[in-house]
């Protein structure tokens, strides 16, 4: 039950910042959306673990926060690549493997490479990831060995 509050909380959240409008018939309109939603998705049996991930509150915003910064860090170093006359692309695949034991930290690593520019992951293996990068800087290894320690601690702090 807590998850499915936690969910109409949000969404309503989210819609009233989407909204911007304060009414009370807008936001009756909204309270009775978002019910709709929570029903359905309860009836589907959607909300779960994966839906509604409260095991990760404590440990995710801080790597959101450097998942935000190490973005910007990409933007800037693939902005510059892309405006450079002769750019210096070093395409490549690289394997990137794995250490987290759950398909939620596997997820988020796959889409923090993504997210992170200059690079995407390209296919998903059990042991880890095939990611296409840029450069030699976005291929590098160990940034990305640091991104994997970082999801596997924030999917450790669930537990």
């Amino acid at each position: 039950m807590i998850k499915t509050a936690t969910l109409g909380c949000l969404l309503f959240v989210f819609w009233l910042v989407l909204s911007g409008h304060y009414t009370p018939f807008l936001l009756g309109m909204g309270i009775i959306s978002v019910a709709g939603t929570v029903y359905v998705a309860r009836r589907m049996h959607l909300i779960d673990e994966e839906a509604v991930p409260l095991q990760l509150r404590l440990s995710l915003p801080a790597y959101w926060l450097w998942l935000v910064r190490e973005i910007i860090k990409s933007s800037w170093a693939v902005s510059k690549l892309i405006l450079s006359p002769r750019p210096a692309l070093a395409q490549q695949f690289v394997f990137v493997p794995t250490s987290q034991r759950t398909e939620m930290g596997k997820v988020i690593f796959a889409n923090s490479i993504t997210l992170t520019p200059g690079t995407v992951t390209a296919v998903t293996r059990q042991s880890g990831f095939i990611v296409h990068a840029l450069t030699e800087a976005a291929a590098d290894t160990d940034a990305l060995s640091d991104m994997d320690r970082r999801v596997t601690a924030v999917e450790a702090a669930a537990r």
